[in-house]
């Protein structure tokens, strides 16, 4: 193997070297009796003809008792990251474990991922929408005995996701069903994964339906507002729609909040819910089964229970295969939308 002398040898550069599974070299890095001898032997020759240098730090960590459990997330805007966390605290609440969170913030953040957890206050994480690279994820490896990831995916990581692509069709679907032909969108002000994959819902719904995919038709929302999901966000460009696309009939939005918004800018100017205008919201917040709200549900509170059960089995067992859970949506259909067209 000919490298440049300046670039760092990495774990998954020593599994590569071994012929082996990139949890193999954790567990040997941390002593774990769960490897045969022979395996053993291949991991710390690969060690030493690569000159690999782990993290001592991270090494040390590895091996104190956990008592906590972190949550990071890029920034916390997004209305169903408050579910999430709610599916969370209700495990760490049963489990008798303590809940931190770390706010990335919205620049840098794999910068500031590392500087939390060079602290070296947990030895479990949970990560929520936030991409990986290899380095990364070698940190994430040598320092913990366990990782969830949430709205990603990596390899040999544990992760649970949701369909927004299926979940934003499934609304514009139930809105042709229900006889509308002109649908506008409200999305968030953010570029994020899930941003995307909600507008690639809405445009793909659209097309299935024989319907054209407009860009005009999709209004964002203002990203001083919480990232463009608040119900400002909904209000605002509700009142774009009314003024710019006086034939449109129905309006998806990315979330619950804007949904709300959307409706008070509606009732405000005299136009009916459902009959002149039909509203899906996304992410069924509990305030919109209380209010009629049509909404996509991704199951988050399901999700964030589920994750951080699997991250505390995964700290005390130890090793076990990785598992990616997908969840598909479901779409409640209330007063919001339920009125049909003829």
């Amino acid at each position: 193997m000919h490298r440049n002398a300046k670039t760092k040898i990495t774990i998954y550069d020593v599994a590569q070297h071994a012929g082996v599974a990139i949890s193999t070299v954790s567990r040997v890095l941390n002593d774990s009796p769960d490897v045969s001898e022979r395996t053993r032997e291949k991991v710390e020759q690969a060690i030493e003809d690569l000159k690999y240098h782990p993290n001592r730090t991270a090494r040390s960590l590895a091996q104190q008792e956990f008592h906590s459990i972190a949550v990071a997330l890029p920034s916390f805007t997004a209305p169903f990251q408050n579910e999430l966390l709610k599916g969370i605290r209700s495990y760490m609440g049963s489990a008798g474990l303590d809940l931190l969170i770390c706010d990335l913030g919205s620049s840098d953040l794999r910068s500031s991922l590392r500087s939390f957890l060079e602290r070296g206050s947990v030895r479990g994480m949970l990560i929520c929408e936030l991409p990986l690279d290899d380095g990364l994820a070698e940190d994430l490896i040598g320092m913990h005995s366990g990782t969830v990831l949430i709205g990603n995916t990596w390899k040999n990581f544990d992760s649970y996701t949701w369909n927004d692509i299926a979940g934003m069709r499934l609304a514009v679907e139930h809105l042709v069903e229900q006889g509308h032909e002109y649908i506008c969108m409200i999305r968030s002000a953010e570029e994020s994964d899930m941003q995307i994959n909600r507008l690639n819902g809405y445009k793909a719904g659209l097309q299935a339906a024989g319907l054209p995919v407009e860009d005009s038709r999709i209004v964002a929302g203002n990203p001083r507002y919480h990232g463009g999901f608040s119900e400002e966000d909904g209000y605002d460009a509700m009142k774009t729609i009314l003024r710019q696309h006086p034939k449109a009939t129905a309006v998806v939005t990315s979330s619950d909040v804007q949904a709300i918004g959307a409706i008070a800018a509606l009732n405000e100017a005299g136009v009916s819910v459902p009959h002149k205008m039909a509203v899906v919201g996304c992410d069924d917040i509990k305030t919109s089964r209380f209010i009629g709200l049509s909404s996509v549900d991704l199951s988050m509170q399901k999700i964030g229970y589920a994750a951080a059960e699997r991250l505390h089995v995964r700290m005390k067992s130890g090793f076990q295969t990785p598992q990616q859970l997908v969840v598909e949506p479901k779409l409640h259909i209330r007063n919001s939308s339920d009125y049909k067209r003829k």
